[in-house]
């Protein structure tokens, strides 16, 4: 313990960031825990896509979806999603699925989601990028 205590007074600034990212840590995951949805990696997602009957809902900006989107997913662009809850309701028993490009702009809609009554909200981890990664295959609009 003394010498734990020595190290620490030694290295003062190492000891700080060790503390700051292990504070980070700790929010980050009380975060997700409280949020209430789940992250859903690419694989799990296609579980819940062909085991759970889940629905897809893609938030990108209309631009964006040059880049592919998830086969019978459905576009509802994020700047547009708080008005347009109410065309999900359909699907409210189901588990669904938000994503984005990187997985982070889907996290406000997974949250919208929730505060609506959605029981069975997850986010897609690392979005389409993460999907693409993943090998698995994206529909691409025709010009």
């Amino acid at each position: 313990m003394d010498r734990l205590i020595e190290f620490s007074g030694n290295h003062l600034g190492l000891v700080s960031a060790f503390v700051v990212v292990l504070a980070l840590l700790v929010a980050t995951y009380l975060r997700s825990s409280l949020q209430g949805f789940k992250a859903v990696d690419p694989l799990g997602a296609t579980q819940l896509i062909n085991h759970d009957d889940a629905v897809v809902v893609d938030v990108r900006e209309p631009k964006e979806l040059s880049e592919g989107s998830i086969i019978n997913s459905t576009h509802i662009p994020l700047a547009k999603f708080d008005s347009s809850v109410k065309q999900l309701e359909k699907h409210k028993d189901k588990p669904i699925i938000v994503v984005c490009r990187s997985g982070s702009r889907s996290q406000a809609a997974c949250a919208t989601l929730t505060k609506n009554g959605f029981e069975q909200v997850y986010n897609l981890k690392g979005g389409v990028l993460a999907w693409q990664g993943a090998g698995l295959p994206l529909k691409r609009s025709k010009k």
